[in-house]
């Protein structure tokens, strides 16, 4: 396996001359030599939704722009959790004992797992909305160890903007959201930052497993409407969300792309593919330019999606402004 800059340090392997000249074999695919040495990398990705398998095939997607072929070049061992945090962690066990050039951690708790148990290996991580919050990072501008990447936080305030501008009178604002997942108490704690600066109240119901989505929905009482976060578990249950939803006639507003291809009505949010990428081109950086994962600053998206769900805002009893319909991305 080629020797990454911080497996160079953290096995204080010597001889910096022959490390460089494998980073220019393992950059190009012509020339003499063998062309480009393989690189093997790990994804460990939480649970199987939209937004995540977006997150995962961008990710491939940077290597495959950069002229990296699956199968030849690279070889991604991709796991998914099914949304078990035990399974994760038996993920990230995995991999730490594996010889790996690097390890992509997809959504909070898988980050949590492979930051934990994988040490001499870089640790990337995407579809995570605080790292620092979520002890990932020393801090998300000097992360100060083996683990960097990309947050998924995007402009909370932006998005109570498009619920009032789609519901003009809401006044309450419902979120059900994980009370295991940090980075939706992260989210929810912006909400209600921006909810009070709108003349909004957030009302909020937690949940511990997927079967408890449609109770919490119900729970929420007289909402005007309700906000999706970016939780993994209700993303993934959006669709009893939704169904609760729909019957009670409450708008539903998500954070990403992905929540209303499920069913909510509208979002302004993160664009999961293009974040994927970025957080490829970090890797690259780290495997090909010897870029230190240590002092590389967490990144924001630079992409985000607006995107509204005409059949479901019809199914919710409400009527799309024209100045939405024109100007977003629609989906059904």
């Amino acid at each position: 396996m080629r020797q990454t800059p911080f497996r160079r340090r953290a096995l204080a392997l010597a001889g910096l001359t022959a490390a460089a000249a494998l980073t220019l074999s393992a950059c190009s695919s012509e020339g003499g030599g063998d062309g480009p040495e393989k690189l093997t990398i790990g994804i460990s990705q939480l649970a199987p939704h939209p937004a995540l398998d977006a997150a995962t095939e961008g990710f491939k997607q940077a290597f495959i722009d950069a002229g990296y072929v699956e199968g030849d070049t690279v070889e991604f061992d991709v796991q998914n959790a099914q949304g078990e945090q035990a399974t994760a962690v038996t993920i990230a066990q995995g991999f730490a004992a594996e010889d790996l050039d690097l390890v992509l951690a997809v959504a909070t708790p898988a980050a949590q797992a492979a930051a934990q148990a994988i040490t001499e290996v870089p640790v990337l991580f995407t579809a995570v909305t605080d790292a620092e919050s979520a002890d990932l990072v020393d801090s998300n501008e000097e992360p100060g160890g083996n683990v960097t990447g990309t947050s998924d936080l995007a402009s909370i305030p932006d998005q109570m903007d498009l619920l009032k501008e789609i519901v003009p009178d809401a006044k309450k604002v419902g979120i059900v959201y994980s009370s295991g997942e940090v980075n939706s108490e992260v989210q929810v704690a912006a909400a209600e930052e921006a909810a009070g600066e709108r003349d909004l109240e957030i009302v909020t119901q937690t949940v511990t497993t997927a079967n408890d989505i449609p109770q919490a929905t119900e729970a929420l009482g007289d909402v005007d409407a309700i906000y999706v976060p970016t939780d993994n578990m209700v993303v993934n249950g959006i669709s009893s969300l939704v169904q609760v939803a729909e019957d009670k006639q409450i708008p539903v507003i998500g954070a990403e792309a992905g929540t209303v291809e499920g069913g909510a009505i509208a979002t302004l949010g993160i664009d999961y593919t293009e974040l994927g990428k970025q957080t490829g081109e970090m890797a690259l950086r780290i495997l090909t330019e010897d870029a230190d994962p240590a002092t590389m600053s967490v990144e924001t998206a630079t992409e985000f999606a607006y995107v509204v769900n005409p059949g479901a805002a019809e199914r919710m009893g409400v009527t799309l402004p024209d100045s939405i319909l024109d100007e977003a991305e629609i989906v059904e």
